[in-house]
Order: structure tokens, then C-alpha cells, then sequence
């Protein structure tokens, strides 16, 4: 195998141009701020632009992972940004009317997740058992879903003072964020279900064609069912590192959007909305990607006006350069088509002097 073939292999790789496009904006944070790369330890804990970009990025990386799931049965689930919000608000409005202290936490966490898994069964119903369309089914609890939240708040913004309760979000863990540590824990559990054992293998099938899968013997709404509690859960404990981190639960702007970077980060992660084969490991460089654009814009200088045009000009071009298409239409703009004579060269300037 030439090298030529081995380089056109890798760029065939659904991960190379992510990739490519998440180290080219690390190189350009670079060349802006030559410290960026720097890490120090301080008080035993690293800080660092390159760890505030994985801090900031893990509640993202958590709803891309269970986002890739649900894609990839044919699903997709709009209701995140909501989940965000309903867990947060119900946590901090906990924390803030009981006394501080571990017990309380631990009871909040408990109680914001435990809905969460109930609003992803509610979801999972809707879209398995009664056969919704999953973008209407999702959007139901997407518009209900800031009521909620707004009704469990008050419509305040609920403030918490507790170390406990902060530690998801800006806490610290063997040098390094919690929020790291749970991002990283969450995605080694999935990877190894779904690489490890036969889901993986069930959670194509379904997304790959359903009907088929049923027809076969596999259980397709049950499986359905199962991805979007999981990614419930996932938002669930992605509002929870967002309002510990800001030491406040707002209902209305929480999660407000993640929805949609979400669904960029795993469709530039190599998924493809149709279902069947799906990329865990991909919708985490998607999320990376679009976190890393963020903190490009604020290095840069950019407006943050400019984020949402910045980041869908990134993210189109590492679309279109995944697409075969798109690169099968470069090649044929750069290379004559057979029995077509190469362009004549441009007649050369005859300059006279007088």
C-alpha cells in the first residue's frame, strides 16, 4: 500500500476531518496566546485553558453521548436543554430551603436525577409505546419542559451556598475537575456497553432498519425506550454541573440551546441522523470541537455575538468535508475527466519596450 493510498484511507475516516478541525483551532489558540497550552498546579489543583476547555465541555459531552444513542435508533430528542433546567432548579431549590451539609446534596442529586429518568420514560412512551414522531415527542416536554422548571423555581433565580452541592461543577478530584472525572466515568460505561457487549450490535439493528429488527425477534420499543431515559439521565446530571458550577439554577437560559450543539457535535462526530452506525468516541470530539470554538472566539477577540455564525461556519465546513460527495466533487474540478484534454497553459505576456 503507497502512501498516497494510505492517506486517502485515513481521510476516508469518519473521526479524521473532526479531528483535523479541533487541533487546527488549538494551533490558532496557540499562535494567538502562545500560553495557551500552559497548565499550572496550584492548592493541588491544575488550571489551565486546555482544562477549563474539558470542564466547560463535559456537561456538552454528556448529552452528546446519550444524544448519540437516541440518533442512532432514528430518534432524536429535543428536550435536553429542558432537562437541564427542570434538574437544576429542583436541585438548588433542595439545597437552598435544607440545612448545608452532604446528606442534603446527596438527596438533591437524587431527587433531580430520579425525575429526569422520569421525564426520559416519559419520552421513551411517547416515542415506543404510542409511536410519536420522537421530534414532536421530544418538543412536547422541550416547550413544557422551561414551564416546569419555571414552576418549580418560582420563576427566581434559586442561589445555593453549599461546597457540597458545588463540588460536581467546580470541584476537584485528583488534581483534576469533578466534572472531568464524571464525563470521563459516564463515557467508559458507555463505550463498554455498547462495544462490549451485544447492545451496541441491538442499538444499530434498530436504528438501522426497525422494522427489520422486529420482524426478528428483537425487542425494538423496549431498546427505544431504554436510550432515551439514558439521555435524560445524561441531561440530568449535565443541569446539575451547570448550576453548581454558576451557584444558581435559572430557568429560563439553563441548557438554553445545548440541545442543538448536542446534535452538531454528534453529527460532526460521524453519526448520521438516519440511525445504524453511531460513534461514541466521535460525538465526544464533536463536543470538544464545539467547546473548543467557544474558547476560540473569547481568545480571539471575536464578538460573542459572532459565536453562533462562527461556530456553523466551522461546523459546515467539517461537514461538508466528511461528505463523499462534496470531496468526490473536488476531485473532479481538480482532475480532467477521461478523454477530455488537460486545459491549454496560458499564453505567455510578450512585453515590447520602446
Amino acid at each position: 500500500m503507497t502512501a498516497s493510498t494510505g492517506l486517502t484511507g485515513l481521510t476516508k475516516h469518519r473521526l479524521f476531518w473532526p479531528v483535523v478541525a479541533l487541533l487546527a483551532l488549538l494551533v490558532g489558540d496557540l499562535i494567538a496566546s502562545p500560553a495557551f497550552f500552559s497548565i499550572e498546579l496550584r492548592d493541588g489543583h491544575l488550571y489551565g485553558n486546555l482544562v477549563d476547555i474539558l470542564k466547560n465541555g463535559a456537561p456538552l459531552i454528556l448529552i452528546a453521548i446519550g444524544m448519540t444513542l437516541v440518533i442512532a435508533t432514528r430518534g432524536i430528542d429535543l428536550s435536553v436543554g429542558a432537562v437541564v433546567a427542570i434538574s437544576g432548579s429542583l436541585a438548588c431549590l433542595w439545597v437552598s430551603d435544607n440545612p448545608d451539609g452532604i446528606g442534603t446534596t446527596l438527596v438533591a442529586f437524587g431527587l433531580a436525577l430520579g425525575l429526569s429518568l422520569l421525564l426520559g420514560v416519559w419520552n421513551g412512551w411517547l416515542v415506543a409505546v404510542l409511536g410519536i414522531q420522537p421530534i414532536i415527542a421530544t418538543l412536547i416536554l422541550m416547550v413544557a419542559g422551561r414551564g416546569i422548571a419555571q414552576l418549580i423555581s418560582g420563576g427566581q433565580i434559586i442561589t445555593v451556598n453549599s461546597h457540597s452541592f458545588e463540588w460536581i461543577g467546580s470541584g476537584f478530584l485528583f488534581t483534576l475537575p469533578g466534572a472531568i472525572l464524571i464525563a470521563l466515568a459516564v463515557f467508559v460505561l458507555a463505550s463498554l456497553l455498547v462495544r462490549r457487549s451485544a447492545l451496541g450490535l441491538l442499538v444499530e439493528a434498530v436504528g438501522g432498519n426497525p422494522e427489520a429488527s422486529r420482524l426478528a425477534g428483537l425487542r425494538s420499543a423496549r431498546l427505544t425506550w431504554l436510550v432515551y431515559v439514558f439521555c435524560a439521565l445524561c441531561a440530568g446530571i449535565a443541569g446539575l454541573m451547570i448550576s453548581a458550577n454558576v451557584h444558581s439554577a435559572d430557568a429560563n437560559h439553563a441548557g438554553l440551546f445545548i440541545e442543538l450543539d448536542a446534535i452538531l457535535a454528534v453529527v460532526v462526530g460521524g453519526t448520521q441522523l438516519t440511525g445504524g452506525r453511531f460513534s461514541v468516541g466521535g460525538a465526544v470530539i464533536g463536543a470538544l470541537l464545539i467547546q473548543t470554538l467557544t474558547t476560540t472566539v473569547y481568545a480571539l477577540g471575536i464578538p460573542p455575538e459572532a459565536i453562533m455564525l462562527f461556530k456553523a461556519v466551522v461546523v459546515l465546513a467539517v461537514c461538508l468535508l466528511q461528505s463523499p460527495a462534496f470531496r468526490r466533487k473536488l476531485r473532479r474540478r481538480r482532475t480532467p475527466r477521461p478523454g477530455q484534454p488537460a486545459p491549454a497553459p496560458a499564453p505567455e505576456k510578450i512585453e515590447v519596450t520602446a
